[in-house]
């Protein structure tokens, strides 16, 4: 008998029929792994810190985090683009530092009545004023209208007409969070009420940073594809690099969890340039914002994962760019970067943005991978699609072999057993991984079939007879970036004469 069972044995009397189920020349599945977002949740929160849990919905996030947590309002941004994604959280104990603060000074009394349009982060806070309200009333009303929202990173107290907002947690993250007035501006009907003034300034700066150690540990070796996090300190993006890298990390060949971590900066161009230039990982992308950007960093963080995830479980080579970080507000008019200025975020390993008709856009996911080991430039790992095609490639491999050979004897090429065996043969090998390549050519994941089929090898080891090794060149498929015209025009072409 030559064909290999797994389950019924060649001596068995008993009659009749049996029959085993095989599904190795079955599996179809496309290995796609959730998201993770990461951040701090408020003071006495029903969720436990430090522990992973799926999370729902933005509702389940408020009753788990508290309203206006940090991880509450990512989880709503994240949504906003990703309703129907698997998404996972942990919450992140508060900072050993010292909470941000933020103050408005109101002036004058109101001598017509009218609203005032508060923004903080993209959030707007309406705040209703009386003909003869005081400077001291109009301050009580504005912390006593944010506090009635609840939805805001900040509490608010007023005292002699002054209104302090204090971040809900400690730490530097809060210091880039916009608080503005009238966003929209008078051609939005955002105007402030006669007579009032007021003033807004940072007060106490943010300081500290949170301890990531057991947040990395309650990762486990659990897969997430897309992880959000919005803590852009050094220690930890060293952090995440850390957990990530291909030695000893999740793109290790011990660990082939892969997943690929997105985070966000608010600054000045040459603030961000000088923070690209901190970090060279190809599993990071940091994205730097203007600093009149009216969108909180932690939420621009989740809802650049989102659109990440959203788009690239459909297909991880095409390009994220043009992707619509839905909900998030941009920078006004006049004030947004321009091209060369986004050139050069681009050139330090800073991932960008763009508006277009009032709405926020990727520009391109770059990561921040610059150099090799020797200092040298390399664009090898420029772009994150790149990573996220490596992950479904390496995966799909890992299905093809895992499913059909996964109790195979091994033979060499020209062996001759009996068909039905469960014995596979470097050819054999070859062919499946030449089979697969072919059907992720015609998905548009790869190119150059007949350039990889020569250049592919598959080998039994010398040393060890039960190992097979394999050098895999793909050519993965790139994204469209540029597109050139050279506009060599005429007043008139000459008549063609005989």
């Amino acid at each position: 008998m030559t064909v290999s069972f797994n389950g019924i044995p060649s001596d068995i009397r008993v009659p009749l029929f049996y029959a085993e189920m095989d599904n190795s020349a079955a599996n179809t599945a496309q290995t796609s792994a959730p998201s993770l977002l990461i951040g701090h949740v408020n003071a006495g929160a029903a969720i436990a810190t430090n522990q992973l849990i799926l999370m729902p919905s933005p509702d389940y996030a408020v009753r788990q985090c508290g309203a206006g947590s940090q991880l509450a309002r990512m989880v709503e941004a994240y949504r906003q683009t990703d309703p129907f994604g698997e998404l996972w959280v942990i919450a992140v104990p508060d900072t050993a530092g010292t909470a941000a603060t933020f103050t408005l000074t109101v002036t004058g009394s109101a001598a017509a009545s009218g609203v005032i349009s508060l923004y903080v982060g993209r959030r707007r806070i309406q705040v209703n004023v009386t003909t003869g309200d005081a400077l001291a009333v109009i301050a009580t009303s504005i912390a006593s209208a944010i506090t009635a929202d609840g939805q805001t990173p900040f509490t608010a107290t007023a005292a002699a007409g002054v209104v302090t907002l204090t971040a809900r947690h400690k730490g530097t993250w809060a210091n880039d969070i916009p608080v503005s007035l009238n966003y929209y501006g008078f051609s939005g009907g955002e105007t402030l009420p006669a007579g009032v003034n007021v003033v807004i300034a940072n007060g106490t700066a943010g300081a500290g940073a949170p301890a990531l150690t057991a947040t990395i540990a309650a990762m486990g070796d659990e897969p997430f594809d897309y992880i959000g996090h919005p803590y852009n300190d050094t220690a930890s993006v060293n952090t995440f690099t850390l957990e990530m890298n291909d030695s000893s990390g999740r793109w290790s060949w011990l660990r082939q969890i892969y997943g690929h971590v997105y985070t966000a900066k608010i600054a000045a161009v040459s603030d961000l340039v000088t923070v690209g230039d901190m970090f060279n990982d190809q599993h990071l992308t940091l994205a730097g914002y203007e600093k009149t950007v009216q969108s909180c960093p932690d939420e621009l963080a989740a809802s650049r994962t989102a659109r990440a995830a959203v788009f690239l479980r459909i297909d991880p080579a095409r390009p994220t760019q043009t992707g619509e970080l839905v909900g998030m507000l941009p920078p006004p008019t006049g004030k947004r970067f321009i091209k060369t200025e986004q050139q050069s975020l681009l050139t330090h390993g800073i991932a960008t943005a763009y508006t277009e008709g009032g709405v926020l856009r990727v520009q391109r996911d770059i990561t921040t991978y610059k150099k090799n080991a020797f200092g040298v430039a390399d664009n090898s790992y420029l772009d994150s699609e790149t990573l996220h095609t490596s992950a479904y490639v390496l995966r799909r491999l890992r299905t093809v072999i895992t499913s059909k050979y996964g109790r195979h004897k091994l033979a060499n090429d020209g062996t001759r057993f009996g068909p039905g065996q469960a014995i596979v043969t470097p050819a054999v090998i070859k062919g499946e991984l030449l089979a697969t390549y072919r059907q992720m050519e015609r998905e548009g994941i790869v190119e150059n079939y007949d350039l990889f089929k020569q250049h592919l090898i598959v080998e039994r080891d010398a040393n060890n007879p039960s190992r097979i090794n394999v050098l895999y060149p793909p050519d993965y498929v790139n994204q469209l970036r540029v597109f050139a015209l050279l506009n060599q025009f005429r007043l008139q072409y000459q008549e063609e004469t005989a």
